[in-house]
Order: C-alpha cells, then sequence, then structure tokens
C-alpha cells in the first residue's frame, strides 16, 4: 500500500516541487451527509494532500504545512501530505505497478519502467501552442488527483500535474487533493472540497479553479443523502465568486453499485445542466476522453499510462477553457 496514494472511501516539464512527505494513519469512520449517515469505510493508507502555490498564496486548508515553499519553474511550491486512504470495499489495492495487476518484485518492476516509458512516449505529443490566460490556478480533488501527483505511479516528474500546468502557462498552483473526498460529505480528520476552497479564497487566493470532484459525491448521492447533486456545484460556484472555474467530469467502468457509471453520467449530466447558470463555467469532458485500458483493475482509478494522459489532458484542457488569447470554441472542451 503507498503511503503517497489514496482511494475514494465507501459510500453509505519538470516543474513538480520537490517536498517532504509524512504518513499519519487515520481511523476507519463514517461521513454524515446532511444529518444522514453515509459510511466511508476503507482501509486506512495515505492521502496526499498537495499544495503548489505563491509565497503568499494559501496554504492546503486543514493539512499539515510541510516548509517553505521553493522556487520550480517559475513557481514557488510546497507539498503537503497527510496520511489517510480508503478504498471501495472489496476492491484490492494493487502494488504500485503501472498495470495495477497487483504483481510483485522483479516482473513489478519491469512492469512499471515498460508502461512509464509507453506513457512517457504517449503523453510527449501535445500542442505546443497550448497556453491558458490562467496564471494562477486552484485545482481540489480527489483520490484521482492525488495520483497524479505521486512519483508511484509517475515517476517522471515531468509527467505529474504540477509540471503539465506549468507547460501551458500556469504560474502558481494550489492542490489539494484526498482520498475520498467529495463536496460535502468528511472521512474523519479530512477537509471537504467546500472547505478546502472556501479556506483559500478567505485567505485571498483569486485566479482560476479546477474542480476535479464529483465521484464520490455522486456516490454518495446514490447511497442517500439527501444534498442533491446541483445542490453540490452550486456550492462550489458560490466560492468561486464569478472566477474562472474548469471541471473535470466523471467515469467509471463500473456496471453496478454506489460508484456505476450511470451514477457519474448523471453527475455529468448535472455539471451540463450549470453550464446555464454560470458563464464564468467550463467543463473538461473527461468522460467521453478516458480509454478502459487507462484504469486500474477496481473501474475507478487510473493505471500510470491513464495518470500521465490524464494529468497532461487537464492542463490542455484548461488552456482550451480559457485560452490566453481568444476565447473558448465552447463551454465543454476535450
Amino acid at each position: 500500500m503507498r503511503s503517497q496514494s489514496s482511494r475514494p472511501g465507501q459510500p453509505g516539464s519538470g516543474s513538480e516541487p520537490r517536498a517532504k512527505r509524512w504518513r499519519r494513519p487515520g481511523p476507519r469512520g463514517l461521513a454524515a451527509a446532511a444529518g444522514a449517515a453515509v459510511a466511508l469505510a476503507g482501509t486506512v493508507a495515505g492521502v496526499a494532500t498537495a499544495g503548489v502555490m505563491s509565497g503568499s498564496g494559501p496554504a492546503g486548508a486543514g493539512a499539515s504545512a510541510a516548509g517553505s515553499g521553493v522556487r520550480a519553474a517559475g513557481a514557488k511550491s510546497r507539498l503537503i501530505s497527510s496520511g489517510r486512504s480508503a478504498r471501495p470495499a472489496g476492491a484490492t489495492r494493487p502494488r504500485a505497478t503501472s498495470t495495477g495487476t497487483g504483481s510483485s518484485g522483479s516482473s513489478a518492476t519491469r512492469s512499471r519502467a515498460g508502461a512509464g516509458a509507453q506513457a512517457a512516449k504517449k503523453a510527449a505529443a501535445r500542442p505546443a501552442a497550448l497556453r491558458t490566460s490562467c496564471r494562477s490556478v486552484a485545482h481540489i480533488g480527489d483520490s484521482t488527483s492525488v495520483d497524479l501527483i505521486s512519483p508511484d505511479y509517475l515517476p517522471n516528474r515531468a509527467q505529474r500535474l504540477a509540471a503539465r500546468y506549468a507547460d501551458v502557462g500556469v504560474r502558481h498552483l494550489s492542490i489539494d487533493a484526498s482520498g475520498g473526498r467529495s463536496i460535502v460529505e468528511e472521512m474523519p480528520g479530512q477537509i471537504n472540497g467546500y472547505k478546502v476552497a472556501s479556506a483559500w479564497r478567505s485567505q485571498g487566493y483569486r485566479g482560476c479553479w479546477v474542480f476535479a470532484l464529483g465521484t464520490n459525491d455522486t456516490a454518495n448521492v446514490a447511497a442517500g443523502s439527501s444534498v442533491r447533486m446541483m445542490a453540490r456545484i452550486d456550492q462550489m460556484m458560490a466560492v468561486a465568486h464569478g472566477q474562472p472555474v474548469m471541471w473535470v467530469n466523471t467515469r467509471t467502468l463500473l456496471p453496478s453499485g454506489y460508484w456505476a457509471n450511470a451514477n457519474e453520467q448523471a453527475w455529468d449530466a448535472t455539471l451540463v445542466r450549470a453550464l446555464a447558470k454560470y458563464p464564468n463555467m467550463r467543463i473538461f469532458d473527461w468522460s467521453a476522453v478516458a480509454q478502459p485500458g487507462w484504469f486500474l483493475s477496481d473501474g475507478i482509478h487510473y493505471n500510470s499510462l491513464g495518470c500521465a494522459m490524464r494529468a497532461r489532458a487537464i492542463a490542455d484542457a484548461l488552456a482550451r477553457a480559457f485560452p490566453l488569447n481568444g476565447r473558448s470554441a465552447g463551454r465543454t472542451v476535450r
């Protein structure tokens, strides 16, 4: 079980910074969903909560500080980890191999190296002209963002999310990614997406927002939460207060259960409806881009190739959603 990565809970350029990491074990627990207890139980291991920011920007809300920022490719950066992880009940947690098959020993090493080389080759081809007008970005995500900053899945730091954002012109970046995170519910000791965003705004953050949330919100709604999908989106959009927002929509490969892709599609459809309410909002249609071969065997998370492609795709989508010159071609980008 890796200490830097995390998983959703069970309802009921080389610019990435160097940083210290901590492992802090946490308990199994429940999250209250609008007065109804919805289980978010899972095996605890490690949640990476990262903050990459300007020296005057907000630290990862509710997380332990990891020291002062350091200069990295034009941006000061700080990385924080809080040490909590959960996975869906019944889903096996593979070793940190690129294939997600649970192989160990020398075969795992070979798998990781082979898939890493394949990811590097596929992720290298990108339009050189893609640039965003977003110089400052606050990225809030769940475990599908955790792995985008993890050296276990992306040993080449040029493939990680911070480097990809820098590639398209982002100079000040805050990332807070936590396993099991939703907009409303919280695991014990965890801060939900709304509180992270609210804390950053109250500390003076002004800039673009990327919300890579919804996978767990959908599951909590399916499990009986009274806080509906649109209300969750409204909460996050209220914090943005008219500033540019890009949502990353969701997808799984699961045919049933709380995280069934049919539930995720309902979330994605709600995002589309929200466009009519928020002219500052864009959607990155990750669901249309993600390939089955990029997923791990749990049908929710991504192997090394998937992580490399997802990190690049999110950054490139930001440049299409809020381009440096001109306007986006549409409210939904790929």
